[in-house]
């Protein structure tokens, strides 16, 4: 009986690996959720789910969530790029602004003014990220 069964998933097995019949990879989720907790329907569920989403945007939910972290990354890089030019360009007004402040040549209201502007902006840079 027992060898039996096992010729019978000798030949199912051989038929699935070398006639290419099935995709193998995408049933490794599945049977690792029925190995695991002997939930079929969970299974059966996770298979139809994949289809599904691949259908619509022609993509693996994997390569799908791989993709949009890689474009999120991209985003917050270019955020940061930003973030520092900004600071170093306000770091140079300050020094330059503090510069004219010991020379006596800047204008008390002109010096107020471009303070509170540089504070505003770095208020705005803070609540962006």
């Amino acid at each position: 009986m027992i060898l039996r069964f096992l010729k019978i998933c000798l030949f199912l097995m051989s038929f699935v690996f070398l006639t290419g019949f099935v995709q193998v990879a995408s049933l490794l989720g599945p049977a690792f959720t029925v190995a695991s907790s002997g939930n079929v329907f969970k299974a059966g569920a996770q298979i139809i789910f994949d289809n599904e989403f691949k259908k619509k945007t022609g993509k693996s939910s994997l390569g799908y969530l791989k993709e949009e972290v890689s474009k999120n990354n991209y985003r917050n890089d270019i955020n940061k790029e930003l973030k520092n030019l900004v600071e170093y360009r306000v770091k140079i007004t300050h020094q330059k602004i503090v510069k004219l402040n010991n020379t006596k040549e800047l204008n008390k209201d002109i010096l107020l003014l471009v303070e509170k502007r540089v504070k505003l902006t770095h208020k705005k840079l803070q609540k962006k990220n």
